[in-house]
């Protein structure tokens, strides 16, 4: 049984689908249905300047707190609570600490459409996430 879903957001059109996804998956859980976790990750430039990390990292939070804010409407019209969180690091790393941290029965990632050059040579999130995930990972194309 599902008691917690973890889902990657970062504003892509595949992280839309992965928190729809998620949203759907309550449909299947019987009683209250599982607490849904939405984090985003704010990846510090490299090599890292304190001024600069801290501007990003900042601007990034605002980001993401005002997508969250139309996720939180579109959970409320289903009568879905959800938590968000931004947190800072490397994404594919920080999900899967996230995941063990949380217990997480669940991680939705969305994958994005790299080459199969582009995958080969810088490895993919999602791909990661994975490989590492202490849970079931559901990606969602």
């Amino acid at each position: 049984m599902l008691r917690k879903i973890l889902v990657a957001f970062d504003g892509s059109p595949q992280s839309y689908k992965a928190f729809d996804f998620a949203l759907e998956m309550t449909k299947l859980c019987p009683g209250a249905g599982p607490e849904i976790m939405v984090i985003s990750v704010a990846q510090p430039p490299e090599p890292a300047d304190i001024v600069e990390v801290d501007a990003i990292i900042d601007s990034a939070t605002q980001h993401y707190e005002e997508l969250f804010k139309g996720l939180m409407e579109k959970a409320k019209e289903k009568n879905i609570e959800i938590k968000t969180e931004v947190v800072v690091g490397h994404p594919a790393d920080q999900i899967v600490r996230y995941a063990k941290e949380k217990n997480s029965d669940m991680v939705i990632v969305g994958q994005k459409g790299k080459s199969k050059v582009e995958s080969w040579l810088l490895g993919s999130v999602s791909k990661r996430v994975a490989t590492y995930a202490p849970c079931t990972v559901t990606i969602v194309k």
